[in-house]
């Protein structure tokens, strides 16, 4: 049977021997669908490769992306909450002025409820009382006190309410209770329960009750939108509307309110905002003769 094919010859360069190999048309076209075959096979096999690394670089940029994103949202989260806290604070001050001089019928405690609590009860006939008190207070130190009295010679705080070691600064702190970030709007001064409290200006005292977190809490009126804050105590020795000196004591260190140990809670608030204590408080003797507490910060 007579078959077409083809002959490939190669001839030694040395000797000049020839060598033919036949081919046939049927192999031929075996090897080309083999080579074929084999070619797509490559090429399935790198694109398959290519699209796998594409895969794996956009999940990579996903996760990087998520990750951007989460830390945003909690830098967003963290900033609003302190808007949140500072739009209370303006608000809490808002209402007090409002209450002071009666121009709305509305009762703000004395301290800003903490954000996150959950108590929507109506005050009870005490703490209406306790806020009527206050209101009264609040009036009399809004109308009659706008100004330092004369005899107030020392009408800026300027001295330690007492003799203790500093435990908490004013500003950003974890909240001892949920271990959630919080603002502190005061300085806490480490005292045993009955360490005399002394007032640390010249002034009149706006209130002296119980007040929610504070617990037992005095608050001096020193002119010209100037007040402090003397909290948890544990014993008044001062009634609202007394006038007091610089170094006189007013109280008692205690441990009433919300706290985990007794100290002394010490604030200073220009116009019903708390400012930082730190300015106010002095490397100089008060007017007893006592000194001022060694801390940290070198105060």
């Amino acid at each position: 049977m007579n078959q077409s094919y083809f002959i490939l010859e190669f001839a030694h360069s040395i000797n000049g021997h020839l060598k033919r190999i036949h081919i046939t048309r049927r192999t031929l076209k075996y090897c080309v669908a083999g080579v074929g075959l084999l070619a797509v096979f490559i090429t399935a096999l790198l694109s398959g490769c290519l699209w796998m690394s594409w895969r794996v670089a956009n999940y990579n940029k996903l996760v990087s992306d998520f990750d951007n994103l989460r830390h945003r949202y909690q830098d967003l989260q963290l900033a609003s909450k302190q808007r949140r806290e500072q739009m209370a604070s303006l608000e809490h001050l808002a209402s007090e002025v409002s209450s002071a001089y009666g121009l709305n019928k509305s009762v703000p405690t004395i301290e800003s409820r903490p954000l996150d609590s959950d108590n929507s009860s109506e005050p009870s006939a005490k703490e209406s009382i306790e806020e009527f008190n206050f209101l009264k207070s609040a009036s009399y130190t809004g109308i009659f006190h706008r100004y330092a009295h004369q005899w107030q010679i020392h009408a800026q705080p300027s001295a330690w309410p007492l003799i203790g070691s500093l435990r908490s600064s004013f500003g950003e702190r974890s909240d001892p209770f949920s271990g959630e970030g919080a603002f502190h709007t005061g300085i806490d001064l480490s005292a045993v329960t009955g360490t005399s409290v002394r007032a640390t200006a010249d002034g009149v005292v706006a209130h002296a009750g119980w007040s929610g977190r504070y617990g037992k809490l005095v608050v001096i009126d020193h002119g010209n939108g100037v007040q402090t804050y003397y909290a948890h105590l544990s014993e008044f020795l001062v009634v609202p509307g007394e006038d007091v000196r610089l170094g006189e004591v007013i109280a008692l260190s205690g441990g009433t309110g919300r706290v985990t140990s007794p100290h002394l809670h010490y604030e200073v608030r220009i116009a019903g905002t708390p400012v930082n204590p730190y300015r106010y408080l002095t490397k100089t003797q008060i007017a007893q003769g006592t000194k001022p507490p060694h801390n940290d910060l070198g105060f």
